[in-house]
């Protein structure tokens, strides 16, 4: 996979020579790092063995300066050859960009060429890549041979996609640079087509802070306390007024036991019809006369009540409630003392 370090401005690809033992991967690394420029090629690694010079891979990091501003530097590698050495051209193949598959122009080797292309293959669908869309070249090496076979017969048998051919002599340097000049172009240019179908898009702003909410202003008529939900009666004027009138005797009754005075208080409420016919019934039960009356005995539990309701809605209502209370009482009394 194409490495991007957008700090550093380089950009690192992975290109790997692969095909039959004996073929020419090697070689074609070797002519590489001897003609590449100094400052512009690393070290190369090689590990031989008597079957196959390359028993693991060969790996040698190249410079190509600057491509679009940014530093381009490929990794080349090849895999063995052998194919019981296949687990490691499946560790060589991991993140790989470009592949240049070097085939063998030799007869004999046709159907170890068929064979490698199609564990080429084979491997790359391992890491979920498809060849089609990988940039790859085929380069048909050993065209020196007398025997060699014809362009056109190989691309027949193993040119399967139309990817670009090259013909090469790799121990001369023959076809060499071609072959990696066009791949690396190749895979540039996927590396462009990759950024341009998934551009970097500017850091994300941090979400605004909701604005906090202000409290909930409280209901008309839900204040705390249940004074708040009592419904406040009128107040009247704590001046006292004129005494109320003496209510008619009853027919046959004497007056005589009237008080000469009225006490010195303010006028009762008006009585209701039922409360002005208990004088009557008082005469004929003179040994209710201590009983409380029913306002009487109502009048001491709704001041309870109403003094609940008032209590912290200030003492001047409650003292204003009181005195009415007060003179409530008072009036039913000089009324029932009246009819005696």
């Amino acid at each position: 996979m194409v490495q991007i370090n957008f700090a550093l401005k380089e950009v690192n690809c992975k290109v790997v020579y692969y095909g039959p033992g004996m073929s020419g991967k090697t070689t074609n690394l070797e002519i590489v790092h001897q003609k590449a420029p100094e400052e512009n090629k690393g070290e190369l690694t090689s590990i031989s063995t008597d079957g196959d010079r390359t028993l693991f891979f060969d790996f040698m990091p190249l410079d190509l300066g600057n491509v679009a501003g940014m530093r381009t530097k490929f990794q080349l590698y090849t895999v063995p050859g052998q194919v019981y050495y296949n687990s490691t051209r499946k560790l060589v193949l991991q993140g790989v960009d470009g592949v240049i598959f070097v085939a063998d122009s030799d007869p004999d080797k046709m159907d170890e060429n068929i064979e490698s292309y199609a564990n080429l293959i084979e491997n790359l669908a391992e890491y979920g890549k498809d060849v089609r869309e990988l940039p790859h070249v085929l380069q048909y090496n050993k065209r020196d041979l007398p025997n060699a076979l014809s362009v056109a017969e190989i691309d027949k048998r193993l040119n399967k996609f139309g990817v670009p051919t090259f013909e090469a002599v790799a121990y001369t340097g023959e076809g060499v640079f071609p072959t990696l000049k066009t791949l690396a172009a190749m895979v540039l240019e996927s590396i462009e087509k990759i950024d341009g179908r998934n551009p970097r898009k500017p850091a994300a702003k941090p979400a605004a802070k909701p604005a906090a909410k202000p409290a909930a202003k409280p209901a008309v008529g839900a204040a705390a306390g249940p004074a708040a939900v009592a419904p406040q009666p009128k107040t009247t004027s704590a001046r006292p007024t004129a005494p109320a009138a003496a209510a008619p005797a009853p027919a046959g009754k004497s007056t005589a036991r009237r008080p000469a005075t009225t006490p010195s208080v303010v006028q009762a409420p008006a009585t209701s019809p039922r409360q002005a016919a208990r004088p009557a019934a008082a005469t004929r039960r003179p040994a209710l006369a201590a009983t409380p009356s029913p306002a009487q005995a109502v009048a001491p539990a709704a001041a309870s009540q109403l003094v609940t309701a008032k209590k912290g809605a200030g003492t001047g209502l409650i003292v204003a409630l009181t005195v009415m209370l007060l003179i409530a009482a008072a009036g039913v009394a000089v009324l029932y003392l009246g009819h005696q």
